[in-house]
């Protein structure tokens, strides 16, 4: 249907997939950071549900990372929910809890820049990575898939 997103060379999948792993792993380990210093509910001015949600990203962050790294689909899909729901969860608490703007909040602007790499990028890393796990099958495993 759009052939020209497996168009996209390998070498800017493998950039991109690079790139968006390494900042999730930065991610990571400010996550791991903050519930090593702070425990689960770091951000006392913040609700509880939203202190859970970025400490589950200790554990998400890094298996986004590593599914990206093996070149599965499943961390282009796992890389979009997370950035789509971490802005969102961001932008509520400057926003609606802290009240203040996208100028005030630097970490905000870098996490939508990040956010807006991932999200754009997708379409392309997803559907070569969709190759290139089917080309990496045994034949058996072909033969198992749908599309075989």
């Amino acid at each position: 249907m759009i052939a020209w997103m497996y168009r996209t060379p390998l070498w800017v999948v493998t950039v991109v997939c690079a790139i968006a792993a390494g900042l999730l792993l930065v991610g990571a380990v400010a996550h791991v950071t903050d519930l090593l210093r702070h425990g689960f509910e770091g951000y006392d001015w913040a609700p509880r549900w939203l202190n859970l949600y970025w400490s589950s990203l200790a554990l998400l962050d890094p298996l986004a990372a590593a599914l990206l790294i093996s070149g599965r689909r499943r961390g282009t899909d796992l890389a979009c929910a997370l950035m789509t729901t971490d802005l969102a969860a961001n932008a509520y608490a400057a926003y609606g809890i802290q009240h203040s703007s996208l100028a005030a909040e630097p970490g905000l602007q870098r996490l939508l820049a990040f956010a807006v790499l991932v999200l754009g990028t997708a379409p392309f890393v997803r559907r070569h990575l969709s190759n290139q796990a089917l080309a990496l099958r045994t034949p058996a495993e072909k033969a198992e898939a749908p599309n075989g």
